[in-house]
């Protein structure tokens, strides 16, 4: 066997700073993936920036241009005097610093990554290569700044995001210290273009989030959102009685308005509504409107008096018949603060919600029906509770289900029949839609935690075409990872085992449990992160490329998160008939967090 420590072709030592800055690459690109904000990106990458080139300090400023100014959006390291970490006013006029501008725009059109540019505080003439008009006034300003903050040197390099100039990231070495050189310059411009495809990232994460929980057609939340707010809205009333109200609408005429004037008619009468509502929901702060579907909408509100909420419902119903070519809303109200009973699932209040909205369809109601406010004599107790507790065969006196189990189970809706696809967009909506069908078929209870994420799993393998997957748990406060659910489509062979070795180590594998401490890509996908593997890449964990290898697989693809019940994990695992993996990591990361919203649940042992 080779001994791998030695130079077999008798070749000098390779420099061990090359492979140290690959690995700060990674290591920055994996830090911003776990960024789930913007900002938190930014500081990610001013943290890492700052170790990777042995910088003192570091900040990351983004091109305001309706302002012209460069807006610094995060400092890190050693701050001078008036820095702060997080600076709410501290910015420049780009006027002062003409490079930004004309360097990048010169280097557009040769299609080369914008090079980063270095200062030293003693050097006032422009740097070589940087000729230009300014170019004396903007290096004279750039060494002030460095000598009033007791710098020595900088580098600076462009952030350009999407094709534009985006901002920059800037780094600073303290006096006394080697002043950076040409080689510093270029690696930062590496590292640039990492901090640009990670906000790239980060924005794509936030657009699928936004898909996942808004109305595509009115901007609203959707029902996903307004399930999720509602559970923990519920929460806060169950321990602290925190008033919760439901308004349930339902948009009237617009089948007529549909089948006479066309579905565009339709849709912006659904768009005028919408409008109507949010002006609504401005008026009672902590709520929520939303699209739950077709013609219905519902505004959730959370701490305001009832009779607030009743009257805001009131003026909502009157603004939508002053809507042209509809005709009004049904609107049915459900409070916590009215004589409705105990509440502690949201199925009772929404039941209790679309029962008053029923019926005041049914009696072409021009105000809201309100549940536990009869209207008239011998109305005791409240028909509208009656109707919405006589529809729910498990409810009980003291509000709770009956049963505890799954209500109506029924087999599983399984992706069937659709094109593989490794587009996040059609991943993203073939598993919306399995967990949707899930939950309205209770397939998969509400708290399901683990079942939510075996549809994922599940649909996205499938979508994908996946070998097979994981999904695992961590306990609350353990760094162990045990895996809870796996299913295995083929099989795979390793470099050096045989098929039934293989075999038995895809099954087997998800019984053993994992130390977390030893994995430190998954312990960050578990907090809420993501990451793709391929098999030999360079930079590869090697803890984490052991478990590729020993079974096979050429890749996988991770996405975790974490809900009052512990830390959860969902891993896809990949052969060469599988699509590429490391395009679905965003659409992974957002759909994992979907399904780890609202109510949860530890796996059953």
């Amino acid at each position: 066997m080779t001994d791998r420590g030695c130079d077999c072709g008798g070749s000098p030592h390779r420099d061990p700073l090359p492979d140290l800055r690959l690995q700060s690459v990674v290591e920055l690109a994996q830090d911003m993936a776990g960024a789930l904000t913007p900002l938190e990106a930014v500081r990610a990458a001013a943290a890492r920036a700052t170790e990777a080139l042995g910088a003192t300090m570091a900040a990351v400023s983004v091109w305001d241009r309706e302002s012209g100014r460069l807006r610094v959006l995060v400092n890190h390291g050693d701050l001078a005097p008036g820095e702060e970490e997080l600076p709410e006013d501290e910015s420049y006029p780009v006027a002062d610093f003409p490079e930004i501008v004309t360097y990048l725009e010169e280097r557009w059109t040769t299609g080369r990554l914008p090079r980063a540019w270095l200062q030293s505080a003693e050097d006032s003439e422009p740097h070589a290569g940087h000729v230009h008009p300014t170019a004396g006034a903007y290096c004279r300003e750039r060494a002030a700044a460095l000598r009033r903050r007791g710098r020595a040197c900088c580098v600076v390099a462009p952030i350009v995001l999407h094709g534009q100039a985006w901002g920059e990231l800037y780094l600073a070495r303290s006096i006394g210290m080697p002043e950076f050189t040409e080689a510093d310059a270029d690696y930062a411009t590496l590292l640039a273009a990492q901090v640009s495809a990670g906000l790239a990232q980060t924005e794509r994460l936030a657009d699928l989030r936004k898909l996942a929980f808004s109305d595509p057609l009115t901007g609203l939340a959707n029902r996903r959102a307004v399930d999720a707010r509602l559970e923990s809205a519920l929460q806060a009333h169950n321990r602290d009685n925190t008033v919760v109200s439901l308004v349930v609408c339902d948009v009237n005429g617009l089948k007529r308005v549909n089948d006479q004037l066309g579905h565009e008619m339709g849709d912006r009468l659904l768009e005028r509504f919408a409008h109507q509502l949010s002006l609504a929901a401005a008026k009672l702060p902590g709520s929520l409107a939303a699209r739950l579907g077709g013609d219905e909408f519902c505004l959730l509100v959370e701490g305001q008096k009832a009779d607030e909420v009743v009257a805001v419902a009131e003026e909502l119903c009157a603004r939508a018949l002053a809507l042209s070519e509809g005709e009004g809303v049904a609107c049915g109200v459900a409070s916590t603060g009215d004589s409705i009973g105990p509440v502690t699932t949201p199925d009772r209040l929404f039941r209790l919600a679309d029962a008053a909205q029923y019926r005041a369809k049914a009696a072409r109601a021009a105000h809201p029906v309100v549940a536990g406010r009869s209207h008239g004599p011998g109305f005791s107790p409240d028909p509208t509770v009656l109707l919405a507790d006589a529809a729910d065969p498990h409810h009980r006196a003291d509000g709770r289900r009956g049963s505890t189990g799954r209500a109506g189970a029924g087999d599983r809706r399984r992706f069937r029949g659709a094109a593989h696809s490794a587009d996040p967009g059609q991943l993203l909506t073939a598993v919306l839609a399995a967990l949707d069908q899930a939950a309205t078929t209770r397939a998969v209870h509400p708290a399901d935690t683990l079942g939510k994420l075996v549809v994922v799993a599940e649909t996205s393998a499938r979508l994908l075409d996946a070998v097979g997957w994981w999904v695992s748990y961590v306990p609350p406060g353990s760094h162990f990872m045990r895996t809870a659910q796996h299913a295995v489509y083929r099989m795979t062979s390793g470099p050096t085992s045989t098929r039934a070795e293989t075999q038995r180590a895809q099954i087997e594998a998800p019984d053993a449990v994992f130390d977390l401490r030893h994995y430190p890509m998954t312990r960050r996908a578990v907090r809420g992160s993501a990451f793709a593997l391929r098999a030999g890449a360079a930079g590869n964990d090697p803890a984490e490329e052991a478990m590729l290898v020993v079974s096979g697989y050429r890749g996988m693809v991770a996405a975790g998160g974490h809900n009052p019940a512990g830390g959860w994990l969902v891993e896809l695992f990949a052969d060469d008939a599988t699509l590429p993996l490391g395009q679905a990591t965003s659409a992974m990361r957002a759909l994992v967090a979907v399904a780890l919203s609202g109510a949860a649940s530890p796996p059953v042992v």
